[in-house]
């Protein structure tokens, strides 16, 4: 019996871990427009390496299985939002089909990188953006209205192939880029929501796809897939996620995004550390 305490706490505790990020997440994932996946995967990669996960592909499974949670969590976020007539339905028509390559090449780059190079590349942008959101948290416009020039596809297909190497919904990317071309904040963060499934679904079947037959991975995973994670994260995000949207709609969002940038400068340095040590 002692023993096989032992065995089973670990287990126990990832999924407290899990349910308690899908809460947070889901309130974010309303409150910013964003898909969760900035908090689910520094906690997730950290839970994975309690449990024994090889450190190889322990950033590739946080990333895919965010991805996978984040296909709800839009779509609970987005109908919050829409609900408020808060989401930009011509925006996303025209884009989506630029931010979803985006998504699909993401998720192949980062199938042939080590986990190490993975958590540089999220550590970096994370750090970025906090410094955006601690120093700059009030978006400036640089146009009055949305451009159609040569150089926008090339900015959305990135856009969605850093979103899907990272595993989050591209909302942090593309509520800035929304905000910066004269879009209200509160339709930036709603039609960002919507955002999340073109990158969260090409990303999470890729993942799947580039994972599949590893060896590494965790029992009841689909390649880099964890369906424990997706299992006890992504209820709780669908539920929380309309909270976060009252919220939005509710309250100034300043002293939260400098308290969530305060949370990004942590993830990164942790990150970082591990990349290098």
């Amino acid at each position: 019996r002692p023993t096989q305490r032992l065995t089973m706490e670990p287990w126990l505790i990832l999924g407290v871990a899990m349910l308690a990020t899908g809460i947070v997440a889901g309130v974010l994932a309303g409150l910013f427009g964003i898909g969760g996946g900035i908090v689910i995967v520094p906690v997730l990669e950290t839970a994975l390496g309690f449990v024994g996960v090889d450190p190889a592909i322990r950033m590739h499974i946080a990333v895919g299985t965010s991805l996978a949670t984040i296909v709800p969590t839009s779509i609970s976020s987005a109908r919050a939002h829409h609900k408020r007539n808060a989401v930009d339905t011509d925006i996303v028509m025209r884009w989506g089909v630029f931010v979803l390559v985006g998504s699909l090449l993401g998720a192949w780059v980062a199938s042939k990188v080590h986990s190490d190079v993975l958590a540089i590349v999220f550590a970096t942008l994370a750090l970025l953006m906090a410094v955006k959101k601690v120093l700059f948290p009030d978006s400036r416009s640089l146009t009055d209205s949305i451009p159609s020039g040569p150089l926008v596809p090339g900015l959305l297909t990135v856009i969605g192939l850093f979103s899907s190497m990272m595993g989050i919904g591209g909302g942090l990317f593309t509520v800035m880029t929304l905000t910066l071309f004269g879009v209200p904040i509160h339709r930036a963060v709603g039609t960002a929501a919507l955002f999340g499934l073109f990158i969260a679904v090409p990303g999470m079947l890729g993942f799947m796809a580039a994972g599949w037959g590893n060896p590494g991975i965790p029992a009841g995973s689909l390649g880099f897939v964890s369906l424990l994670g997706f299992a006890c994260i992504a209820p709780v995000t669908v539920l929380a996620a309309p909270l976060g949207a009252r919220i939005a709609h509710a309250l100034s969002a300043k002293h939260l995004n400098m308290a969530f940038g305060a949370f990004l400068v942590i993830a990164s340095v942790r990150l970082f550390y591990r990349a290098f040590t």
